[in-house]
């Protein structure tokens, strides 16, 4: 279990943030002048160099998107310049891609940061370049929106297994369709029909809390509060609910911790959305109240889950159900062991679920909420963790940042050193940019700036 220090304050960490950005400028400049973009977009390390592999194109925005958090954590337009030439030159098939659940990951983090940047005043532009940021979110979100399974109860975004599939990882792609709605757009259907994106955004973050999170009500044995699953299958004939699945985890009944972080996090920023609404915006999609508690529920679900089952340092292998885990002794009393363990951790979900305790426990400490300092420092404890070795990339040829994340365990496409049985050592685009992320976001508090949310570009 994640042991809580209630002692760290957030000011503790601005010297390692201020070396973390050195850092992590060094490494955007590696990958910018060391890979060959010919291979297609950046994936995971292989002894410390970038290589591509997988089923879709869905770490390129992260890539590019590092480098406009870059610029917004430190001022150097180098970085900007760098992230904005790449958005405009290689980003544009993201924007009109039909076979992915990816929008929310590929374009917020890039078009988004962006049209954030313009709105904030932190880059100066003219309207062209404002309406042209505008309409390829805006295009993003209605194709994002257009794979969609309708449900007796609603629906949802289907991944790209197929219509039957839902994806907890795409309660994050949520935003694409929240910030098209919001910029004025809206799908076109058959016989110009005009689908409401919003709508259909609400209907997805309804449904992945229903499906993919649990809450110890006896849906069957293995019903603990706050797991997830990573997919969940329906009979796309009658939109009926089948099973739990996975494609990344141990099993359907197991938790695969990246699956669980992603919906820590989407909840989390989708609860701050519903709190800046206004009530008539979604009264006809059930309420602000009724939405407002179905999202909290899901998200101290998940986050509870997280810090109950992740090993003291809050660094969690990457699934709870993991087979070598119980031949570990204790395993959850003690720090995780990247080197030495039976299973290797995922410290890219560590990244992404530090931002989802973070944001909860802000949540919850405006309203508040004496619960909300429990969340708070439970994110802080993470971050302290990731921003010191062994997860903190310090060799200047290792081109991640960091360390000790895992792609996709069972098809074993994870680096393996030599003389080790587990993948550990190497580092992925998601887990690079969800670190920079999470300390965007403390920096920006810390330095009393605007408070750092996606929907800052509207």
């Amino acid at each position: 279990m994640l042991k809580i220090d209630h002692r760290i304050n957030i000011h503790d960490l601005s010297g390692k943030l201020t070396g973390f950005w050195d850092l992590s400028g060094e490494k955007i400049r590696l990958i910018e002048n060391q890979y060959d973009e010919s291979n297609g977009s950046p994936v995971f390390t292989v002894n410390g160099k970038y290589s591509t592999r997988g089923w879709t194109e869905w770490t390129q925005g992260f890539q590019f998107g590092s480098a406009l958090l870059q610029f917004d954590a430190t001022g150097n337009r180098e970085f900007l310049d760098y992230g904005r030439k790449k958005t405009i030159e290689k980003m544009a098939p993201h924007l009109s891609n039909t076979g992915v659940h990816d929008h929310g990951f590929n374009n917020i983090s890039t078009y988004g940061n962006l049209l954030r940047l313009i709105i904030e005043g932190r880059i100066e532009a003219n309207e062209q370049e404002k309406a042209f940021y505008e309409l390829a979110l805006k295009i993003s979100g209605a194709v994002q929106a257009a794979r969609w399974t309708r449900l007796n109860d609603g629906g949802f975004i289907y991944s790209f297994n197929g219509s039957h599939s839902l994806f907890v990882d795409t309660i994050r792609s949520c935003r694409s369709l929240i910030i098209s709605h919001k910029l004025g757009h809206f799908l076109s259907g058959e016989s110009d029909k005009k689908i409401n994106l919003l709508e259909r955004a609400l209907d997805h973050l309804k449904s992945t809390a229903r499906y993919s999170v649990y809450y110890g009500e006896g849906r069957d044995i293995y019903d603990i509060w706050g797991r997830t699953a990573h997919e969940s299958i329906f009979n796309v004939k009658d939109g009926s609910y089948r099973c739990p699945g996975t494609q990344q985890g141990y099993s359907g009944f197991t938790t695969w911790t990246r699956g669980l972080a992603w919906a820590m996090c989407g909840f989390s920023e989708e609860l701050e959305w519903l709190d800046k609404c206004k009530s008539d915006e979604v009264e006809s999609f059930g309420g602000k109240e009724m939405l407002t508690g179905i999202l909290l529920r899901a998200a101290r679900a998940t986050c509870d889950y997280y810090i109950a089952s992740s090993p003291t340092d809050g660094i969690p292998y990457w699934d709870t159900g993991a087979p070598g885990l119980d031949k570990l002794n204790d395993w959850q009393n003690k720090p995780a062991d990247p080197l030495k363990s039976l299973e290797p951790v995922d410290s890219s979900a560590a990244a992404i679920g530090a931002q989802g305790l973070l944001r909860l426990g802000k949540y919850l400490t405006d309203k508040g909420d004496e619960e909300g300092n429990y969340y708070w420092q439970a994110g802080l404890c993470v971050v302290k963790a990731l921003l010191n070795e062994p997860y903190l990339s310090t060799k200047p040829d290792h081109q991640g940042l960091l360390l000790h994340t895992i792609y996709h365990r069972p098809n074993g496409w994870d680096h393996i050193p030599e003389g080790s049985r587990i993948p550990h050592g190497e580092s992925c685009m998601w887990g690079d940019y969800h670190f920079r992320e999470v300390c965007l976001y403390l920096q920006r508090i810390i330095n009393g700036d605007k408070y750092y949310t996606f929907f800052n570009c509207l």
